[in-house]
């Protein structure tokens, strides 16, 4: 998630299950105002490629970049077009399922890869990496690696990868009296934001509550997996209405709002991090890549401890936002010319020298944890984010077994409406709008019609 706006994987506004007419209709629509404002759109000559990225602080340094790769292809123009992640996922959604080819590449997770390369809609990149005896995909980190191929080929290359973790300023901890283990609970990590929020007044956690499967349901996800719940049995019955799902989403909830940020509904990636930067907030649980965004005290007085737990010993979730080719580009070759330079070992030795080695997009090649110049910048998280990426398992996420894949999403189609409007009725949560049973009855009905698919 998600990233952000850096948000895991995470949050999403278009439902895949549109038809066609109605996608192109909005598609028209979108191109259209995208044109009279003079902003994104494939637009250019013949030589100029447009990629459809996340806003994102990982994505702008990119753009700072994109000079010096086109200084050595003069032949190719980089049109980069950012947008927050909900309209980045609706835009691509409806662009490469009407296969109009407006975008030559675009930022997709682990969640979009394997759909999108069984449905043809995205190009097979192992055929253009064998190309380059430079790019060395046996070094992309292979848990990231795994989620990003289909049949064994890499369907997207990532641009950089995370997990999910607990970031606390020893500072605030300290002065509450609170010592962090590296592997908390979820029941320590509460009575920590709560100690610190009475004795010093200041909020003791940032959790993401603003709607949206990649928004609020990513971390909450990892504290459902963790307290024994699922989505889904293996019989693909929905079991939103358990007492862990309950437990998990009364736990959540109350720890926000004892202890958690002010308005909560409208805290996504980037809030937290806005608010944790600014000390405003002791503890933040989320991307391991926010620790590449701190400044000031909180990267150099920052502590970091793997994904708190209740049952299961890890939790962390795993994502990886990652170029992939629309099979509708019409500029394959040099569209993966730049995505070749922009996922290279030489791209993050370029970022570590131009921009700092705090800014190298972190959780793609494990070259990039044996550069001593990394270590030294990355030296509190690095650690903590690989092995946190290499205990993530998308297919034992949870306690039960069930029939799906993913830890912070379920591996359909119909996850992406569904987490979002699940979402929305958690969001209500947090303003009193409904009880926690009401919300899981209303979630349980919208999980039972998807379920349903998957029975018959």
């Amino acid at each position: 998630m998600t990233h952000t706006n850096l948000r895991p994987p995470h949050r999403r506004s278009g439902a895949r299950g549109t038809t066609i007419p109605a996608i192109v209709g909005v598609l028209v629509m979108l191109v259209g105002a995208a044109c009279s404002g003079g902003a994104g759109g494939g637009g250019g000559g013949s030589n100029t490629i447009t990629l459809a990225a996340v806003d994102n602080p990982q994505m702008a340094d990119l753009k700072k970049l994109v000079g010096d790769f086109q200084s050595a292809h003069s032949d190719i123009k980089v049109n980069i077009v950012t947008l927050p992640e909900d309209q980045l996922r609706q835009q691509v959604t409806q662009d490469v399922a009407a296969n109009s080819g407006r975008y030559d590449l675009f930022t997709i997770g682990t969640y979009e890869v394997p759909l999108w390369a069984k449905k043809g809609w995205i190009e097979n990149l192992s055929p253009f990496i064998a190309k380059d005896a430079n790019y060395a995909p046996d070094d992309i980190i292979p848990g990231i690696k795994t989620a990003l191929s289909y049949n064994s080929n890499l369907y997207a290359v990532p641009f950089y990868g995370e997990s999910s973790m607990l970031m606390y300023r020893k500072d605030m901890l300290a002065k509450a009296g609170v010592t962090m283990p590296d592997h908390p609970t979820w029941a320590q990590v509460a009575d920590a934001a709560i100690k610190v929020k009475q004795s010093t007044g200041t909020d003791g956690i940032c959790l993401r509550g603003l709607p949206g499967w990649g928004e609020q349901l990513a971390p909450l996800d990892t504290v459902v997996n963790t307290f024994g719940g699922r989505w889904f049995d293996q019989s693909w019955n929905a079991t939103l209405n358990t007492p862990a799902w309950h437990d998990a989403l009364s736990f959540y909830v109350n720890l926000v709002k004892q202890a958690g940020e002010p308005a909560p509904g409208s805290a996504g990636f980037t809030e937290c991090l806005t608010a944790y930067n600014s000390g405003k907030v002791a503890m933040w649980y989320d991307a391991t890549v926010g620790a590449s965004n701190f400044t000031g005290d909180a990267a150099t007085n920052s502590g970091y401890a793997y994904a708190p737990t209740k049952v299961k010993d890890w939790s962390g979730w795993l994502w990886a936002w990652s170029l992939g080719m629309p099979s509708s580009s019409h500029k394959k070759d040099a569209a993966w010319t730049f995505a070749d330079w922009a996922t290279s070992k030489d791209y993050i030795k370029l970022v570590g020298q131009k921009l700092g080695w705090a800014h190298v997009p972190p959780g793609t090649r494990t070259s990039t944890y044996a550069l001593p110049e990394y270590q030294q910048a990355a030296g509190g998280f690095a650690t903590v984010t690989m092995e946190s990426i290499a205990h993530a398992d998308v297919t034992h996420a949870t306690v039960d077994p069930v029939p799906y894949i993913g830890i912070q999403y379920v591996d359909v189609d119909e996850f992406q409406s569904l987490g979002d409007n699940v979402s929305k009725e958690f969001a209500k949560l947090f303003v009193g709008g409904e009880t926690v049973d009401q919300a899981l009855a209303k979630a349980q009905v919208l999980a039972t019609a998807v379920g349903k698919v998957y029975q018959h």
